[in-house]
């Protein structure tokens, strides 16, 4: 266990200021300040909407929107790869393999690293969601706190079911990620999946693509109509094609032959 610890503390600080690191951020903030823009441009508006009984449901559909269905997959393909990569563009893997660690120390401090980055990413967006609720009222007079009741268990539904539909793409491109040592490989891969996911939402098979489980997820929770209906929890799925990539990808790492 003190190997594993102290493995995932070298890992966590080889993403301090990195590349994902700062896409982490940027991207968890990205959508809910727009929303600022949008509303203090639009100011005429709000006073209204923030009486609204049911303010708090329709102002994180706002949010999710976009970010579910092209910034969330798209940031998740962005930083799992950026963090894979990062050995093989540091040429550090013989160093690191060098160390007293098994494989599967390394394997899984790299995996815990990755998912508490997404588990970053979400608690920042939230915080940017809240925020772009905040500063409208703080800056405008005419425009009073919402006065409906913030739907916690709404919200961490929300936060869970997105959440777990994401595994599965960190797993699929964790697992691409540590077999090819050009960057590109696993961001094709994945922004090929990511469009695949796109044109399958009105297929009724579409939940195979494991990169499609956001957009059908805000589909559900959207007033959309003629959404598509599915024969099977897609969050379920993303469990198990998350526990096959996972498995499959250490597989594979540790009969790789050439780790470097």
């Amino acid at each position: 266990m003190n190997q594993y610890l102290n493995s995932l503390q070298s890992e966590w600080m080889k993403t301090k200021r990195s590349a994902a690191s700062w896409l982490v951020t940027g991207g968890a903030f990205f959508i809910p300040f727009i929303i600022i823009l949008i509303r203090l441009i639009k100011q005429s508006t709000l006073p209204e909407a923030y009486r609204a009984p049911n303010f708090w449901q329709r102002n994180l559909a706002q949010n999710w929107q976009v970010m579910a269905f092209f910034l969330l997959p798209m940031g998740v393909i962005l930083a799992t790869s950026l963090i894979t990569q990062s050995e093989y563009r540091n040429h550090t893997w013989k160093q690191l393999h060098a160390t007293p660690q098994r494989y599967a120390t390394i394997f899984f401090a790299k995996l815990t690293v990755i998912i508490l980055m997404l588990l970053q990413f979400f608690i920042l967006f939230n915080l940017g969601v809240f925020l772009s609720v905040l500063i409208p009222f703080l800056l405008l007079k005419n425009v009073s706190y919402p006065v409906a009741v913030f739907p916690w268990l709404f919200s961490l539904k929300t936060n869970a079911t997105f959440f777990i539909d994401c595994l599965p793409v960190m797993a699929i491109q964790y697992l691409v990620g540590l077999q090819f040592k050009n960057f590109l490989v696993p961001l094709g891969i994945g922004i090929g999946m990511l469009t695949a996911a796109t044109f399958a939402i009105s297929w009724q098979y579409g939940y195979i693509i494991p990169y499609s489980y956001s957009l059908f997820n805000f589909l559900a929770m959207s007033a959309v109509k003629d959404k598509p209906v599915y024969a099977v929890n897609i969050h379920l799925v993303a469990t198990a094609y998350f526990l096959a990539a996972i498995i499959a990808g250490y597989f594979l790492y540790v009969n790789k032959k050439n780790k470097c």
